[in-house]
């Protein structure tokens, strides 16, 4: 009696659609900078030109998440690769800058 050759496995998890795409999660450092005026700056050194503001903690990490994903699903979208996060945590310091008197 001849054996009946076994059907592969479907490498598409049940219930997900074929074209549907796994969620990705991502890390990368943020950088919280209080304003003078109140609020924050946020800006992320992975992601060059990736920057947002809040009023509050909460409300600058809210736009920072939804500052990456859009930057990161732009260049998903042009076929670009994401950038890794920075290797090191960003060096702070304060700097004295000398001006020529005028």
């Amino acid at each position: 009696m001849a054996k009946t050759p076994k059907r592969a496995a479907s490498r598409r998890p049940i219930g997900r659609k074929p074209d549907a795409r796994p969620a990705v999660s991502l890390l990368y450092t943020v950088i919280y900078e209080p304003q003078p005026d109140g609020g924050y700056t946020v800006t992320v050194p992975a992601l060059p030109g990736c920057i947002t503001e809040g009023e509050t903690i909460d409300e600058a990490r809210s736009m920072a998440e939804d500052a990456i994903r859009g930057y990161c699903e732009s260049m998903l979208a042009d076929g670009l690769k994401l950038p890794v996060d920075v290797a090191k945590p960003p060096k702070h310091e304060r700097l004295a800058v000398a001006l020529s008197a005028r």
